[in-house]
């Protein structure tokens, strides 16, 4: 967050006094930066609050409002660059100073290392929205190798390329407005209860069916919430033993996959027995 706002600014007073819209336009992508780390900060502080009597679920979908709302915030600020792109271009204004160029270069080096950074936390914490800041990042860095590249163009064609430096306003907003589109995406589908990834899914299949008693899997939703997965499991069981026989199976299965998956907060587990015909499951049921 503090590298982003020193970024900000560098850029902003770099583009007012150096003449180059395109830094400006990186710069309110930097401040943008700083706006949406607060968000997802104060989201994931909330989203590990325990559950409570009116969220019994706990609050870890507020990871994934928050994101969705980022990704608005950011859309909203791109369009709002193009717009002022759209404006200036074609317009006489004074070529960039050769000093504008190190900004952006430095700037391209600096939001590199702050993805690699991010991303390695967010796969390793499992979290949507620091994945999703990260490659905010990266998008950063490509904007600023665009916002270089025009300044680059300009310093050496003159005034006859003086819209290089707009084209370079309109990459960085484009950019922007991918980057929002996925981040809204990929947060929509976390909030609408999207199957988890196949391959995790296939693992907690595989977990469940060695524990004893465990005939078959027939049905397995797994939904991903925040930082943790909530699942809902389907075990066959032998028809013929006690209530309390499949009682005592059914929470050996949530207690071996509580344990052997920390990122699952809670399993839901439903009895069947082994061997019913096909006409008696529940409709809209599918295997995992």
């Amino acid at each position: 967050m503090v590298v982003n706002f020193l970024l900000g600014v560098v850029k902003l007073i770099g583009g007012i006094v150096g003449s180059s819209f395109a830094l400006i336009a990186d710069s309110v992508n930097s401040i943008g930066d700083v706006v949406t780390t607060v968000i997802v900060l104060f989201a994931l502080r909330v989203a590990q609050q325990p559950p409570d009597d009116e969220h019994p679920y706990g609050h870890t979908r507020a990871e994934a409002i928050a994101a969705s709302n980022v990704a608005l915030l950011v859309i909203v600020s791109a369009v709002f660059v193009a717009w002022e792109a759209f404006q200036r271009m074609g317009s006489a204004h004074a070529i960039p100073a050769s000093w504008t160029l190190w900004i952006a270069g430095s700037n391209v080096v600096i939001k590199e290392a702050l993805y690699q950074y991010k991303v390695r936390i967010g796969r390793r914490t499992n979290s949507a929205a620091i994945i999703a800041n990260a490659w905010d990042h990266r998008s950063d860095a490509l904007c600023s190798l665009a916002v270089l590249l025009g300044l680059g163009a300009i310093r050496l064609g003159g005034e006859s390329l003086m819209w290089a430096d707009e084209v370079a306003s309109l990459v960085v907003a484009a950019a922007i407005i991918w980057s929002g589109a996925q981040l809204f995406r990929s947060s929509a589908s976390e909030l609408m209860d999207v199957q988890a990834d196949p391959d995790f899914i296939q693992e907690i299949h595989d977990a469940s069916l060695t524990v004893s008693g465990v005939k078959e899997v027939e049905t397995l939703w797994v939904r991903k919430s925040g930082l943790e997965y909530f699942a809902d499991i389907h075990i066959e069981v032998d028809p013929e033993m006690t209530v309390a026989e499949g009682h005592r199976i059914g929470h050996r299965v949530k207690d071996h996959l509580l344990d052997k998956f920390p990122t699952l907060r809670d399993v839901l587990v439903h009895l069947e027995p082994h061997g019913h015909c096909e006409e008696e499951k529940p409709s809209g049921n599918s295997p995992y």
